[in-house]
């Protein structure tokens, strides 16, 4: 296991720590994107459907497809957002007497550091009841660094080759613990990727252009992803879970299989021997082994044959095996519950905030709180990218991406149902037991502020907005800057550079300087979010953005919203009846 991620800093914990390699830097362009590689028939599908890995086995009694009524198919056919990781914590879970079984498995777990970035966040902060929300990253990874990866995976050019981020969800637990937030990100966004720094000092430095999200993972391993998404979406992430093929298969494998759904025969191969080689009758099958693995890395069959048909394919199957976990919770069987348990442990690599037995079953006593239909499955609302190079890839979608990501910042439920009452402090584990629910990390310490005065500001005039549809405000740096000196900053000086910002934000670039950056962010009446270090500023500078045209204040935000957005493709976690859309010409 310890070769399967292909960076430095993976450990087992209770072991000696071991390099497991170093990855390649992945490139600051668009030629670093994947290609299709991952669809290709390889040793997981046979091509003609034949085999272990390719017989059609034979449906489940009853017909999906009658069970559905016409008018609401197309909003049915949207999956969950589950990952294998979660099945893992509610494996944890299932008892305590399981608890004291499988603490043997301690020496098991796989850590990395949980954020190589720059803009730490310092984690999720408690509310005015003193409940602490969390936000666990999982990933799912494609790594083919060891026989039993190549072997499942395919797509013999890639093998050794640095892993990729390729399943990327966000769950929310509310701070009251009454409802959950799942938010995907398709694996084909664009982003600005952060500069990350990997514990043993080899830096991956911030890409010049837009690269593809999940190759994040590359940078340094999965703590960069963590600190891609922090750059992106301004949410603190306080966990993450990582988990492989060869993770995907034997927990699918230890449950005895997965049901998964087709609206109609399918078949993935092309003519030129592309695909994934998949091959299942219409309705509902349950598949485990290599054929699950076919299942997750289909493609050409599926929707309209784009990536994006895949990930929805891949929610599905990971939403369907926590489902069928849930339903066999109650296990008596000492063999069965071990097996689980180690397929779990074994599938994964954590944060060293999961390092213990002890935390991962905290952590999923946590999660087993919330009811499935408080569970609210989204992904991140995106459109196509229109900038040359990047044919298939997307981008998050104007307002509707931001609004989303507030909502989980903010801790508002995505149903629109609100959050439940205050905890009963007593009535907590931990007030029960004396030992501390598993909570965020403790911010780090910040640098003291400087005095007002011996703060030295530069002030620019970022006004015109990120989408540039409007010239920056006359003097607004110079206005900006006098304003400043009216409040004690009196070594405040307008800078005659430039941005371009939505909302202003003050920049930091060295450690000592975050005190005195907050404070100034303070004074202006700016949220702690509007305060980030970067390594593309010197000293504190105040970027006057979009927000802040006129006046002696930035305009303030305009309510967060209730309700997930449409574009987001909210599901209720009650909902069992996702089904596939076969690709026309890929039937049988």
């Amino acid at each position: 296991m310890g070769g399967r991620v292909r960076h430095s800093s993976v450990r087992r914990e209770g072991a000696t720590a071991r390099t497991a390699g170093t990855a390649g830097t992945a490139g600051d362009t668009s030629g670093g994107i994947s290609g299709d590689s991952g669809d290709s028939a390889g040793t997981a599908g046979s091509g003609d459907g034949t085999g272990a890995s390719g017989a059609v086995p034979p449906p489940r009694d009853g017909s999906r497809a009658a069970r559905r009524a016409a008018g609401g198919r197309r909003g049915r056919r949207r999956v969950l957002r589950w990952t294998a990781s979660v099945l893992s914590l509610l494996i944890l879970g299932t008892g305590a007497a399981g608890y004291l079984y499988y603490r043997h498995l301690n020496g098991s777990i796989q850590t990395d550091a949980l954020n190589l970035g720059e803009n730490k966040l310092g984690g999720s902060k408690p509310n005015a009841f003193g409940q602490t929300p969390l936000n666990i990253l999982l990933i799912g990874s494609d790594a083919r660094d060891d026989a039993a990866n190549q072997a499942l995976g395919g797509a013999t050019d890639t093998f050794d080759g640095p892993p990729l981020a390729d399943v990327q969800m966000l769950l929310h637990l509310s701070a009251d613990r009454s409802n959950m937030s799942v938010v995907s990100m398709p694996r084909d966004t664009i982003l600005m990727m952060p500069k990350c720094t990997e514990p043993g000092g080899k830096v991956h430095e911030a890409s010049k252009g837009l690269v593809q999200t999940n190759e994040s993972l590359s940078r340094g391993g999965p703590g960069c992803t963590v600190a891609a998404w922090t750059e992106l979406t301004k949410i603190p992430i306080d966990h993450f879970m990582m988990i492989d093929f060869k993770g995907v298969v034997s927990m699918a494998d230890a449950i005895g299989g997965v049901p998964v759904c087709v609206e109609q025969n399918v078949h993935s191969l092309t003519r030129d021997g592309k695909g994934s080689g998949l091959k299942l009758p219409k309705g509902e099958s349950v598949i485990q082994g290599q054929q699950a693995l076919q299942w997750l890395r289909t493609r050409y069959g599926f929707e309209d044959g784009t990536d994006i048909g895949r990930t929805h394919a891949q929610h599905q199957y990971m939403n369907s095996m926590a489902r069928e976990f849930r339903k066999n919770a109650k296990l008596t069987n000492p063999v069965k519950l071990n097996s689980l348990a180690q397929a779990a442990i074994e599938a994964m690599v954590v944060d060293t905030g999961l390092n213990k037995i002890d935390k991962l079953f905290d952590l999923s006593m946590e999660l087993k709180k919330v009811p499935p239909g408080r569970i609210t499955m989204t992904t991140m609302p995106w459109v196509y990218s229109t900038r040359s190079g990047m044919d298939g890839r997307v981008e998050p979608k104007s307002g509707e991406a931001e609004d989303l990501f507030r909502m989980v910042r903010e801790d508002i439920a995505l149903d629109g149902k609100g959050s439940g009452t205050p905890a009963d402090p007593a009535a907590s584990p931990s007030a029960a037991t004396g030992t501390p629910a598993p909570t965020a990390p403790a911010a780090q310490p910040t640098a003291a502020a400087e005095p007002p005065a011996k703060t030295a500001v530069s002030v620019r005039n970022a006004s015109g907005g990120k989408d540039g549809a409007e010239a920056p405000a006359r003097n607004r740096a110079r206005d900006v800057t006098a304003l400043l000196g009216g409040k004690g900053y009196t070594k405040a000086v307008a800078d005659n550079r430039t941005g371009a910002e939505d909302v202003t934000v003050v920049r930091f670039s060295a450690a000592d300087q975050a005190g005195s950056a907050a404070a100034l962010a303070t004074a202006l009446g700016l949220p702690a979010s509007s305060v980030q270090k970067s390594g593309e500023v010197s000293g504190i500078v105040l970027f006057v953005g979009k927000d802040w045209r006129t006046g002696d204040a930035p305009t303030p935000p305009p309510p967060a919203p209730t309700k997930a957005p449409d574009s987001a493709r909210p599901l209720n976690g009650d909902n069992d009846q996702a089904c596939m859309p076969v690709q026309p010409g890929f039937t049988w």
